[in-house]
C-alpha cells in the first residue's frame, strides 16, 4: 500500500503500529542563519536570555540550562512549562537535537511540545533514524505521522510553526469540538488541520477529559539534551 493510500484516521491503526508506512523524506533546505524576530503582536516566551515565565509543573524554578541564546533540557530535572496559560494559538518554536549522535529510535534527541500540557507534537532526531511512524519528528504522538519527514541533520536548527485550536466541552464534559492541529516543519506542511482523538498517550489512546480553556505550554524532559530557542505565541481566540 502506498503512503498516500493509507487511511489517515488514527483509530484505524494500533498506537505505534510498526507496520504503518513511514512518510517520505523531504529536504527542507538550509537552516536559518539566525532566529527571525517575532511579530509585534506575539508573546515572546524565550528571548535568548533567561527562563523567566517558565517553571516546573510543581511550581519550582526551571533547572534547564540557558546559554548562547538557547535553553537546553537538563536530563533528569523534569518537564518545564509556561507560567501563563494559553488556548488557541499560533506557536513558533525552534529546536536542535544533540550534534553528537547517541542512541537510536525513541532514544535519540527525544522531547516533546505539549499544547495545553496535554496534546503532543513530537520532537525527535528523525534524520536517518527509523522509528514507529506516529512517533517520529512532527508526529501528533500516537495519532498522526507527519505527511513528510522534513528533518535537517542533527546539530542543525529545526523549526516548528504550529496552529492549535483547543477542544471545547459542554457543561457535562462532553466534547463539542475536538482539538485541531496544523504543523509546518522547516516550512513543510506535515499536519493539515487534523482532529485529535484525545490527549497524548503512550501505547494507549486516552479519551478527552474536560479541562480549562487556557493551560500552560509544556516541554518534555525525555533524558536527551535537546535545545530550544526563539519561542513565541500569538493568541488566536
Amino acid at each position: 500500500m502506498s503512503t498516500h493510500a493509507q487511511p489517515r484516521d488514527p483509530v484505524y491503526w494500533d498506537v505505534h503500529d510498526t507496520t504503518r508506512t513511514r512518510p517520505p523524506v523531504v529536504d527542507p533546505g538550509p537552516a536559518p542563519a539566525a532566529p527571525q524576530p517575532a511579530p509585534d503582536d506575539a508573546t515572546v516566551l524565550f528571548d535568548g536570555d533567561d527562563l523567566g515565565g517558565w517553571e516546573h509543573p510543581d511550581g519550582s524554578s526551571p533547572e534547564w540550562v540557558v546559554r548562547d541564546g538557547y535553553f537546553q533540557v537538563e536530563p533528569g530535572t523534569g518537564a518545564i512549562q509556561t507560567t501563563e496559560g494559553f488556548g488557541d494559538v499560533q506557536l513558533h518554536i525552534e529546536w536542535m537535537s544533540p550534534p553528537s549522535i547517541e542512541g537510536d529510535g525513541q532514544g535519540r534527541g527525544n522531547s516533546g511540545v505539549f499544547l495545553m500540557g496535554t496534546y503532543e507534537v513530537q520532537v525527535l532526531d528523525s534524520y536517518e533514524n527509523p522509528t514507529y511512524a506516529d512517533g517520529q519528528a512532527a508526529a501528533i504522538y500516537g495519532q498522526y505521522p507527519p505527511l513528510a519527514n522534513a528533518m535537517r541533520p542533527p546539530g542543525e536548527w529545526q523549526v516548528y510553526d504550529i496552529i492549535f485550536r483547543r477542544p471545547h466541552f459542554d457543561d457535562d464534559g462532553t466534547v463539542v469540538k475536538p482539538a485541531v492541529l496544523t504543523v509546518y516543519h522547516n516550512g513543510v506542511l506535515v499536519q493539515d488541520h487534523v482532529e485529535l482523538t484525545g490527549p497524548t498517550g503512550h501505547y494507549e489512546r486516552p479519551p478527552y477529559e474536560a479541562h480549562a480553556a487556557q493551560l500552560p505550554l509544556r516541554l518534555q524532559d525525555h533524558s536527551n539534551p535537546v535545545r530550544f530557542r526563539n519561542v513565541w505565541v500569538r493568541e488566536l481566540e
